[in-house]
């Protein structure tokens, strides 16, 4: 609690008027001081997450991932992206998730369809392509693990947004978030460039939108107003933290979802 503290007090006291601008659309004037202060509260952030003991971090990780296991709005879920963990990024890890979905894959013909991200350049784009087992990932050009761009047998790994059947839940990363479904990024921009292509495909196939849940380290949920936004920045429908998970757009309040139990 005294770190998440200590964050909103640093980046409140260096401008606060410029954060609290960010709830309407900046004009071009305020972006590159709305940018200034993303950086600074990445920066801070990155600082509180390697403060985190190892034990605590691996505490909440069991905590998050043994949530989302159990919660009835994962277990209904037949077609998923989610995100492959980095430790040297102190993401939440997603392993166990991963792999109880990949077992299951493989035992039960019904089992859930896994698609995990693939950066292909550096100009935003990111592809998310299915796997079916963690054999499939191979360390990048930055030693993050991701899929290859094709099989073990030389055939191309499908495209999520090639793909027949529409996508029900995102397992979503970030560096920090708010109750209001707020969520700063590292400064890529390639989930919200990805997602939002994605929603306006759904769009185009009168296909349902799937449900957006990051997962935090309660050190990432932060006070209301301290996460600076643009339009471009897509919010989330959900946080799954160590202690529960936090329901908050109308699709994630629907009784259907199961989020609210």
């Amino acid at each position: 609690m005294r770190t998440k503290m200590m964050i909103a007090q640093c980046c409140t006291r260096a401008a606060c008027g410029q954060l609290r601008m960010s709830t309407t659309t900046p004009n071009h004037d305020d972006l590159d001081a709305l940018f200034k202060q993303k950086r600074l509260l990445r920066t801070q952030v990155r600082k509180t997450l390697r403060s985190i003991q190892p034990s605590l971090r691996s505490h909440q990780d069991n905590a998050v991932q043994d949530i989302v296991l159990e919660a009835p709005w994962f277990k209904s879920s037949r077609r998923l992206c989610a995100y492959i963990s980095c430790a040297a990024l102190r993401e939440v890890d997603t392993f166990k998730i991963l792999s109880q979905i990949l077992q299951r894959t493989s035992n039960d013909s019904g089992g859930k369809k896994l698609y995990v991200p693939r950066v292909e350049d550096k100009n935003s784009h990111m592809r998310m392509l299915h796997i079916s087992r963690i054999d499939d990932l191979v360390a990048n050009s930055m030693d993050i693990l991701e899929p290859a761009s094709v099989d073990a047998d030389g055939n191309a790994r499908e495209d999520v947004m090639q793909a027949n059947d529409p996508v029900d839940l995102f397992l979503l990363p970030g560096l920090a978030f708010d109750r209001t479904g707020r969520r700063l990024g590292r400064g890529g921009g390639y989930y919200d460039t990805f997602l939002k292509n994605y929603q306006d495909l759904a769009k185009t196939r009168n296909w349902k939108q799937p449900l957006l849940v990051a997962l935090s380290y309660s050190e990432q949920i932060l006070d209301e107003g301290v996460i600076p936004i643009t339009s471009s920045d897509l919010p989330v429908d959900a946080l799954v933290s160590p202690e529960g998970v936090i329901p908050i757009s109308t699709a994630a309040l629907n009784s259907d979802t199961g989020l609210q139990s």
